[in-house]
């Protein structure tokens, strides 16, 4: 009879017990599931915060394809959200950020051009690099005039199309044409490089030297030439949440995507670099 109790009174104490690690196994799923969606970028920057509304991303031009597909992703992520983009050269991006236009996220194509955002205080946060980019030629396709290397365009007859010196891609090949003790006149200086691009693409110069994402992003339009000297001109490209924004949490959720494997993906996959 007592040996019959004592058997009873264990029975509660073991469902107990099995319940308990019922629950700690659902909780440790459900953990896995959180780090995932943190891995993935798709996490919300706050505790319950649910990511909605408008933001204004202005960045460098040539982020131009990966950050138009990285802002549908983002969208498709998290219905009831709008990417707007604004790309243009760095410098001017920067001077219209200080200038007071209204934006949420500034990711620009030099440290340089953040630094002027940073310098007045319009940033709420530290920028962080998110990918680097490395110069390259781009030529007329099946290159006729067999540009084979950096001083092959300082060619009396050719005609060549530089950024601006005051936008990143124009400093990097500055700095790489300095390095290489060469002179090159060309016959424009473009505002970005998606400019210095077109000159090529629509046959009013027979080159440019832009990023080697652009050049990818060009496909048969243009043909690259890459040339040692461009590795002592890489860009890092910084991004940063601004102190203006009106919509913080999914701003901070757009930067976390892009920062995320998922967008290393898409962006690696497009010619950048990796951080």
């Amino acid at each position: 009879m007592t040996r019959s109790v004592r058997t009873r009174s264990r029975r509660p104490v073991q469902a107990a017990a099995l319940g308990a690690a019922a629950l700690l196994a659902l909780s440790a799923c459900s953990g896995s599931d959180d780090s995932s969606s943190a891995k993935s970028g798709s996490a919300q920057p706050g505790s319950g915060t649910k990511i909605s509304g408008d933001i204004t991303v202005f960045a460098a031009a040539s982020l131009k394809e990966s950050f138009t597909t990285l802002g549908k992703d983002f969208e498709k992520a998290h219905p009831g959200t709008k990417v707007t983009f604004s790309f243009g050269g760095s410098d001017s991006l920067a001077a219209s950020i200080t200038g007071g236009a209204p934006a949420d996220v500034f990711a620009s194509a030099s440290p340089k051009t953040m630094k002027v955002v940073t310098d007045a205080e319009d940033n709420a946060g530290a920028p962080a690099t998110f990918v680097r980019n490395q110069l390259e030629i781009a030529t007329l396709p099946g290159n006729p005039d067999q540009v084979a290397s950096l001083k092959d365009l300082t060619g009396k007859d050719l005609k060549v199309v530089l950024c601006d010196k005051t936008v990143p891609c124009g400093a990097a090949a500055e700095k790489a044409l300095t390095a290489s003790k060469l002179k090159l006149t060309p016959v424009s200086y473009e505002e970005d490089v998606k400019s210095a691009l077109n000159k090529v693409v629509l046959k009013e110069a027979d080159a440019a030297v832009v990023y080697r994402t652009d050049v990818r992003a060009a496909g048969d339009k243009v043909e690259g030439v890459e040339f040692p000297e461009s590795a002592d001109a890489v860009n890092a490209y910084p991004i940063a949440l601004l102190k203006e924004s009106k919509n913080t949490e999914t701003a901070k959720a757009f930067i976390a995507l892009v920062r995320s494997a998922e967008g290393q993906k898409v962006l690696t996959a497009a010619g950048f670099l990796r951080p």
